[in-house]
């Protein structure tokens, strides 16, 4: 399917279906498809991203990845307090790339692209660039610090997960690179290879855990991520955040898309979402299906075992590898910073 096909659709999803719902602000496009052209094709593993603004203090559940008219979309609700000035999205290093370009598909009241304008005429100063480098590491920090060994042993890999993949973002940030969320690995090695960095490469997969990890072994981990994919998709009924995740209109997203990483010669950078969907696998296992924890969690426990987690104290002690590297991980973001000729 072409870009422009995707963003028909995408279009046409929230003309029909919230555009005249209560607060209804507007809505733009975010995520990799953002400056693509419209004759390009989707490639496997991507949807496009569409951030519905809305004025209301509750926002609904969001309705996450879904087909339409043959294109997978992903929709996710933003409180309009969110967007309501432009200083706080430049501070938001999650917010402010969403708003760089004019990718605004629908602005009934004209205030989405006033913000928008505001921040892309400041998106590149050096004092906002390092207000959200600083964003980035408030956000690793606040989620290793929620680390919590009450907790069920999927949601303690998540907690440990996605602050460790947030060291990506701060280089990303830096670079004025999208942060992306599937790819992030692999579009770090891009920004540190750029900036004659590649050092610090091997640091980020070491906190990962994946720095020494074959092809064989991510390959066999992904067909036990397939077979544990299918399984939770099929038992799947408790609603999550992350439930449209796991469908099998997303499975391409996941399978398909860590496959093609893989026969690319980035094995190592598929590891990240390779993990976090066997932790949403398993969080739906533990809800709805507490009967296949059995079948399915040795081939989970196999694949964290070999990224050196085996307990919550391997938990706990890599929490404190990513806390101890900041420092010099920051160092590498100022240096991007200060070299990017993009920046003033």
């Amino acid at each position: 399917m072409k870009v422009r096909d995707a963003r028909a659709a995408a279009i046409d999803w929230v003309a029909s279906h919230i555009s005249r719902k209560e607060g209804y602000m507007g809505a733009y496009f975010s995520g990799s498809t953002v400056g693509l052209p419209g004759d390009a094709e989707m490639s496997i593993g991507s949807d496009v991203d569409v951030m519905v603004v809305l004025d209301r203090k509750d926002l609904p559940p969001k309705p996450g990845k879904l087909i339409h008219m043959g294109a997978l979309v992903e929709i996710s609700f933003l409180s309009w307090q969110q967007l309501s000035t432009a200083e706080a999205v430049l501070s938001s290093y999650h917010l402010a790339g969403g708003l760089r370009t004019d990718t605004i598909m629908d602005d009934p009241t004209g205030q989405l692209r006033s913000v928008q304008r505001v921040v892309s005429r400041h998106f590149a100063e050096k004092a906002w660039v390092r207000r959200r480098c600083q964003n980035v590491l408030q956000s690793i920090k606040r989620g290793l610090d929620s680390l919590d060994p009450s907790t069920s042993y999927p949601d303690q890999i998540t907690s440990w997960l996605f602050p460790t993949g947030i060291t990506t973002h701060l280089l990303l940030v830096a670079a004025l690179r999208n942060p992306t969320v599937r790819l992030r690995y692999l579009s770090a090695f891009q920004v540190l290879r750029t900036y004659g960095l590649t050092g610090m490469y091997s640091q980020l997969l070491r906190l990962l855990g994946c720095a020494h990890l074959s092809l064989e072994r991510v390959e066999m981990h992904l067909e036990e991520l397939a077979r544990t994919f299918d399984a939770a998709a099929a038992a799947a009924r408790t609603p999550f955040p992350f439930s449209s995740d796991i469908t099998a209109s997303a499975r391409s997203i996941v399978i398909d898309g860590s496959r093609e990483l893989i026969r690319s010669g980035y094995h190592r950078e598929a590891v990240f979402w390779m993990v976090a969907t066997f932790a949403r696998c398993h969080k739906i296992f533990t809800e709805d299906a507490p009967e296949l924890l059995p079948v399915y969690s040795p081939s989970f426990q196999e694949m964290m075992a070999d990224l050196g987690i085996r307990s919550w104290d391997d938990i706990r002690q890599r929490a404190q590898d990513v806390i101890d590297i900041l420092p010099e991980l920051n160092e590498a973001a100022e240096k991007i910073l200060l070299t990017n000729p993009e920046i003033r």
